[in-house]
């Protein structure tokens, strides 16, 4: 399962689903039992379990997973947020079907508690959350006891993971038929805990309905654009990447980019550095190649060879109009391009130079990837709209805007495509935060995009071979072990 919903998108499933002739509270009894199922994982029968319940649907799930924790010999108290009376619709109808108790939630309510059910509110929430509710969430977080969250921790904005004022910190979050935005982006997948995606009876078709357009980047996403070596194939079938290189005392960034795109599986791999730098550059490189590029029409010169298929520029260039030159040299053919670091923000002052440059190349592939600073400078200079909204609705917005995929570095990566489609990643350690490891990351981007791979998905699968090549590492990594892992990667994805 690759799709993720939006609360708008899940809620169209349900309501799909229901047309199409299943009850909504059998919905919600499948929901509720998946969460039972969750919390009897924390504490065995005849622990005492609080359900802090709100009034909308979400609370209803609270009610179905409290009374199947009764059966199952739990001590179940349900703490409800609002009045039994005003309850509507499926959730009024599970509430009906508790005979056990349920008491106007207050924060001490929780004392002595073993579990925690934290049915309060769902993915749709979009409000500061205030008054009894913030109260609660509160208390849930401050208390010891393991909380299992439904589809969402309270106080998680489900579109953009932010925090609403407050939001529990749970231990599982049970969410249902598919993931949601807030599930993988930062700081919401830092209250989840473990999450658990429950099968609660919606047909797999419905998906066609709604055409979702975001996705965990995962393997299936771009699988089958991977590249694999052929027995029948030679070097040159496998792409021929280049990287521009800055001057003598800037070259580690392009030399880690570079060993990047050639584990990555490029065929040929080529440093254009200037003169000043060639004996570093060649000194320290073996099966990747040194030619020498002093500037923007020597680039032009370099790059007539069609053979060379895929460019590379930013790391340890430097922000100047001498960088900005060698970019738009670089985008003025037919070749895979990626921007990184100073190729980008060196357009800071002109963006829509390069927007220009980019957009005379609709049919080529062009990725930029910057960190969070550097996709401020430029796109905060392009469009204010950018400045605002979740890393996926910025994303989105700057690919739309560019024309360029647009890949935005950090813990929770987004890629987002012009046409719409976005990618957010889950897979990354705490560890891949070392200097130089962005720098790998746009070697092994352009070293896909040298196989054929399309933009989109060389750069979905980059992100994730980046992450996954440091969680196999492990602590202690440094940038220059990453493509060194790379093939322990390879293998486990290849078979």
């Amino acid at each position: 399962m690759t799709e993720i919903l939006s609360a708008a998108e899940m809620a169209e499933a349900d309501r799909l689903t229901i047309a199409g002739g299943v009850p909504g509270i059998e919905l919600m009894e499948n929901a509720g039992r998946a969460v039972a199922e969750g919390a009897a994982r924390q504490r065995a029968s005849g622990s005492r379990v609080a359900v802090v319940a709100g009034p909308g649907n979400n609370g209803g799930d609270g009610f179905v997973a409290a009374r199947l924790l009764a059966e199952r010999g739990y001590r179940v108290e349900v703490l409800l947020v609002g009045e039994m009376a005003r309850l509507k619709g499926d959730a009024a109808l599970a509430a009906k079907k508790w005979s056990g108790r349920v008491s106007s939630a207050q924060p001490h309510g929780l004392n002595g508690a073993d579990i925690v059910v934290d049915a309060l509110f769902g993915a749709g929430l979009d409000r500061p959350v205030e008054g009894l509710a913030r109260a609660m969430i509160d208390a849930m977080t401050a208390q010891p006891a393991p909380v299992v969250a439904v589809d969402l921790p309270s106080g998680i904005n489900g579109t953009s993971g932010a925090v609403m004022g407050a939001a529990v910190k749970a231990r599982a979050t049970i969410t249902f038929f598919r993931k949601k935005p807030a599930h993988l982006l930062i700081p919401g997948r830092l209250h989840c805990g473990e999450i658990s995606v429950a099968d609660i009876g919606i047909p797999e078709n419905v998906l066609a309905r709604i055409a979702p357009r975001t996705f965990e980047n995962v393997p299936k996403l771009w699988r089958a654009h991977f590249p694999a070596p052929r027995y029948d194939g030679h070097k040159y079938d496998r792409g021929h990447a280049v990287v521009v290189s800055g001057p003598s005392w800037s070259t580690g960034a392009a030399r880690l980019a570079a060993r990047g795109a050639l584990r990555a599986g490029a065929g040929l791999v080529t440093i254009a550095s200037p003169r000043e730098a060639l004996t570093v550059n060649a000194a320290t490189n073996l099966a990747i190649m040194v030619r020498p590029v002093d500037d923007a029409g020597e680039l032009t010169t370099f790059l007539s060879d069609r053979r060379l298929n895929a460019v590379a520029l930013g790391p340890g260039l430097g922000v100047n109009e001498a960088t900005s030159e060698l970019v738009l040299a670089a985008l003025d053919g037919e070749r895979a391009v990626v921007l990184d670091a100073d190729a980008i923000t060196s357009f800071a002052g002109e963006p829509r130079r390069l927007v220009q440059a980019l957009k005379n190349r609709q049919q080529q592939a062009s990725v930029l990837t910057p960190h969070e600073g550097e996709f401020a400078r430029y796109f905060g200079a392009l469009d204010s709209k950018t400045k605002a909204g979740s890393k996926l609705e910025r994303a989105r917005l700057a690919a739309a805007i560019s024309g360029a995929v647009v890949l935005i570095k950090g813990a929770d990566t987004v890629v987002a495509a012009p046409d719409g489609r976005a990618a957010i990643a889950g897979n990354a350690p705490a560890f891949l935060a070392t200097a130089g490891a962005g720098d790998v990351l746009t070697g092994i981007t352009a070293g896909l995009l040298a196989q054929g791979m399309p933009a989109f998905e060389a750069a979905s699968a980059a992100v994730w071979l980046h992450g996954e090549a440091a969680a196999l590492f492990g602590p202690g990594l440094i940038a220059e072990d990453l493509p060194e892992t790379l093939p322990r990667v390879y293998r486990a994805l290849l078979g």
